[in-house]
């Protein structure tokens, strides 16, 4: 590393487990050895090892974009449970642990079509998933495929 590399440049040791883990699903398509299938196992085996907290939200929220959005292909992206259209990721669950959060996040990348004028959001903090958050996320999903 660089000696004029600061501290604040580096990557956490979060992030960097992050990059490892996307690096191996990259690969992984590469060699053609994820079956869709299996897909989803693993998006569902990496909700099983969240943390209580995380893994209630990810089990709901997966349900609800499953529910709402039967189109998206579940599957993993940089670790955490993600659901692509036509192979690009569209909408993805962040555990708060993932990143030691105080708050896990549902975001969006552009494939999601939630455009409202020159400005929306493209993420969400959810500290818990009862049945109003699970109507309105429900709707930005529905939103999202539209």
């Amino acid at each position: 590393m660089n000696e004029n590399t600061t501290t604040e440049q580096r990557f956490t040791d979060e992030e960097r487990a992050a990059m490892k883990e996307r690096a191996s699903e990259v690969k992984a398509a590469r060699r053609g050895t994820r079956a869709k299938a299996d897909a989803e196992g693993e998006v569902l085996a990496k909700i099983a090892e969240m943390t209580d907290a995380d893994r209630v939200i990810a089990e709901r929220l997966h349900a609800v974009v499953k529910s709402n959005a039967p189109q998206f292909t579940p599957r993993l992206w940089y670790g955490m449970p993600a659901y692509a259209r036509n192979g690009k990721i569209v909408c993805f669950f962040q555990p708060a642990a993932k990143f030691k959060s105080r708050y896990a996040t549902l975001g969006f990348n552009d494939e999601a079509r939630l455009d409202d004028g020159t400005m929306w959001p493209t993420s969400f903090a959810l500290t818990a998933m009862d049945a109003a958050a699970e109507e309105r996320i429900g709707a930005i999903i529905t939103q999202a495929v539209s």
